[in-house]
């Protein structure tokens, strides 16, 4: 089969052809029709994983995934072959991704059916962003009219954020470059949505207080530095990271750190696939690439893209 691979890291990725993988037992055989970039992809490329994760080559990338059941390993339960399914590759080690023509996906977790109204391009960006977004905005509870101050908003987590936020009621202030960046992000929002796009790119911190003079009530860290943030929260105020940030790295006990590691459980799959097919959140793809041309969808990714690109496999 054709998939995007490396064949060390760190090191650009390569459109190659490698064996078909077989279901082991609990596991789906999934005939993949479209997958998405994400940063674990870059950060993988980049050896970021070498020392604390396995890594087996040639290496898959790839994590989002949408497509069909082509066999089942023994033992599975609740599929069958011809199943539309999406979700998220949760393998204990890097190289059997979904950027590739088929991929193997335990049955018990990460997977569940595509429902109707939920387009394939949509569900193939879903999982990881998506399941991201969602644990990082339920983390720090945000309550309607709290003030939400997102870091990294014009991303794929990011723009997932802002639209789940915003539909709690949350006043929001993100970050974005003027231009495209904020006409993307205001975009994915509501007219009646109150928010305030802060440029990155010049001074946080006094953008913020301004917005904010009592500080904000929480804040999601996905981009830029999460001190900095954390140091913006009012006393009580509540901060998620998706790039490691905790308690222990805050020390301020007036406020609450909590470090965020997505969970693609099937209820949150679920629950993500039921608030796009209902209009409540939208899937941000600004790109589609077929499999021939992923190179370049990586590297259009890694270049700062924003929202989702999705590779095609047919």
């Amino acid at each position: 089969m054709r998939a995007l691979t490396l064949d060390s890291v760190p090191s650009t990725p390569a459109v190659t052809e490698v064996e078909t993988p077989r279901p082991e037992a609990g596991e789906l055989l999934v005939r993949v029709a479209a997958a998405s970039l994400n940063g674990l992809d870059a950060e993988t490329a980049a050896g970021t994983f070498l020392e604390v994760e396995k890594h087996r080559f040639p290496l898959v990338l790839g994590k989002d995934f949408v497509g069909t059941v082509d066999a089942l390993g023994a033992g599975v339960r609740g599929f069958q072959v011809g199943d539309a399914v999406f979700g998220v590759v949760t393998k204990p080690f890097e190289g059997a991704g979904s950027l590739a023509e088929y991929g193997t996906v335990s049955a018990d977790y990460g997977v569940t059916h595509v429902p109707a109204g939920l387009a394939a391009a949509d569900a193939a960006a879903l999982g990881l962003a998506g399941t991201a977004a969602w644990d990082c905005v339920t983390a720090v509870a945000v309550r309607p009219g709290e003030t939400l101050l997102i870091s990294g908003a014009s991303g794929g987590v990011g723009t997932f954020a802002v639209q789940y936020a915003a539909a709690r009621g949350a006043k929001l202030i993100a970050t974005a470059r003027p231009g495209a960046e904020s006409e993307f992000i205001t975009s994915l929002t509501d007219a009646d949505a109150e928010l305030r796009l802060i440029d990155y790119t010049d001074d946080v911190a006094w953008q913020v207080r301004e917005a904010a003079p009592k500080g904000v009530d929480t804040a999601l860290h996905l981009a830029g530095d999460g001190l900095l943030l954390a140091s913006l929260l009012r006393a009580g105020g509540r901060i998620a990271s998706t790039l490691g940030l905790g308690p222990d790295n805050v020390g301020d006990q007036s406020v609450t750190a909590h470090a965020v590691v997505a969970r693609p459980n099937r209820a949150t799959l679920d629950r993500l696939a039921a608030d796009v097919a209902s209009g409540t959140i939208r899937v941000p793809v600004t790109a589609t690439y077929p499999l021939d041309r992923a190179v370049e969808a990586f590297e259009a990714f890694t270049a700062g893209a924003m929202g989702k690109i999705v590779v095609t496999m047919v």
